[in-house]
């Protein structure tokens, strides 16, 4: 069975919710799993696994950029062993939106990066409006706005297709 790291990167605490349901499936799968947020990963963390999952949330159309850098100065060890990086996005809630070759952040992030992981996913993320300060809450709603998204400020809907979560799940194990 493989030691795998989960590294994840959330904004709102929905990326790490997702992660910790595939943490489930992986071990259920009799692999072992440790998970990380990004902000304690290192490289000398990255030699002790067999395999490397990254998970990343999307604000504004972009991903955090303590991932970016991550990801850029791991490349080589990130390349040198079966890896999967998995983006959390509300775009992902249209379904021509939520595949890795029709999903504009994943794209646009793995060509920045020329990487090219084993494995690659996209999951819808959840609204909250409720939760979001004043300035999120309005600048999320008026891009919701723009994209026919949900905009009652009262919204607060999961988007994520948890069997899709779990799918992934299953083909990191089989990585």
């Amino acid at each position: 069975m493989s030691n795998i790291l989960l590294i994840y990167s959330t904004t709102d605490g929905h990326t790490k919710k997702i992660s910790l349901t595939m943490q489930d499936v992986i071990e259920s799968q009799g692999h072992t799993v440790t998970l990380l947020p990004v902000e304690e990963a290192t490289a000398e963390t990255l030699v002790n696994y067999d395999k490397i999952v990254i998970g990343a949330s999307i604000r504004y159309g972009k991903h955090q950029k303590i991932v970016i850098d991550f990801i850029e100065q791991n490349k080589t060890q990130l390349e040198s062993k079966p890896s999967a990086f998995y983006t959390v996005n509300l775009v992902a809630r249209k379904p021509e939106k939520c595949q890795p070759d029709s999903n504009p952040y994943i794209i646009k992030l793995l060509a920045q990066l020329d990487w090219h992981p084993t494995l690659q996913g996209v999951f819808a993320g959840k609204l909250n409006y409720p939760q979001y300060g004043f300035i999120d809450r309005n600048m999320i709603r008026f891009i919701m706005w723009m994209t026919k998204g949900p905009t009652d400020p009262k919204t607060n809907m999961e988007f994520t297709n948890w069997n899709s979560v779990n799918l992934f799940a299953q083909a990191v194990c089989d990585m």
